[in-house]
């Protein structure tokens, strides 16, 4: 009997469920007219204030660092001479012995099946190679790795009369710099350095040092300023300051003149050169010696 009621109950409450929409149900007349309306009427168009508001949809470009005025880095190249400058300069910058397949990894470059390649790199004047271990190394114009073997090198060229470029130094020994410096303070060589941003420039051999046995001395800054201080005036106004001291500046010596090279001596007379006859009449050759003057004595 329970389930029988139950099942009554159920169907009770779906009659008096409603199942109606608003799908089904027929559309009000105001709905209709205000439609209609709504197409009809056009919407009113913005006002300056607002399109001004209003962000603008145009899509930027996105910037690029492509500069177009510069080539492109196509690498080392196709041209042989190209590659062996890459390969040259790479071997420079190393300061260590190399294989060739190392050189040819590391600057792209086809040294191991490129034959003229591989001729022009073995035959420069800055390459050397070893048989025994087949590596390959720059020819650097110094051979020193340390401060003491730097300073000998400095010497040598100083008592030759002149300096070295820091440069040259460097290109052989990446540390030279440094040292330098180091050699500086303790007095042993005298250096210049460039007036914009006071770099090494070239370096020279201190002879008199000042200490007991050069017998040498520290200039004080005092004199240092002072020379610094005395300016050399321009030509005009030097003319000027050697007649107010009674000094007269220096005579150039006026070159002599030479005398053209085509121009012959006077008092010397050259000999006069011997032609030689021309004989044109062959069919006489053997009976009459033409080269003979036979003028009526």
């Amino acid at each position: 009997m329970s389930l029988t009621k139950d099942a009554d109950s159920f169907k009770r409450a779906l009659h008096r469920q409603d199942y109606t929409s608003w799908h089904s149900q027929p559309a009000p007349l105001n709905s209709s007219s205000s439609a209609s309306a709504s197409v009809s009427t056009p919407a009113p168009a913005p006002t300056t204030a607002e399109s001004t508001s209003t962000p603008s949809t145009k899509k930027k470009r996105p910037k690029t660092n492509i500069v177009y005025s510069q080539p492109a880095d196509t690498g080392t190249g196709t041209n042989v001479n190209t590659q062996l400058v890459y390969a040259i300069d790479h071997l420079k910058s190393t300061h260590n012995p190399m294989r060739l397949q190392d050189i040819a990894i590391v600057t792209n470059t086809p040294l191991e099946t490129d034959v003229v390649l591989l001729e022009k790199f073995k035959s420069h004047d800055k390459i050397i190679w070893d048989p025994k271990t087949d590596l390959y190394s720059y020819r650097h114009e110094f051979s020193f790795r340390n401060k003491v073997a730097l300073l000998t090198e400095i010497q040598r060229q100083t008592r030759k009369g002149g300096g070295i470029p820091v440069r040259a130094l460097k290109e052989s020994w990446k540390e030279a710099p440094q040292a330098i410096e180091e050699l500086e303070k303790e007095g042993e060589v005298l250096v210049t350095r460039t007036v914009k941003d006071g770099q090494l420039r070239m370096v020279f051999w201190n002879e008199i040092k000042p200490d007991d046995e050069s017998g040498g001395k520290h200039v004080e800054k005092e004199f240092f300023d002072l020379w610094h201080s005395l300016k050399v005036p321009n030509d005009v106004d030097l003319l000027k300051a050697l007649h107010a001291e009674g000094l007269q500046a220096t005579a150039e010596e006026t070159p002599i003149p030479k005398a053209p090279s085509n121009m012959k001596k006077k008092g010397k007379r050259s000999a006069p050169r011997q032609r030689q006859a021309k004989i044109t009449n062959t069919h006489l050759k053997g009976e009459i010696d033409l080269s003979k003057d036979y003028e009526r004595k």
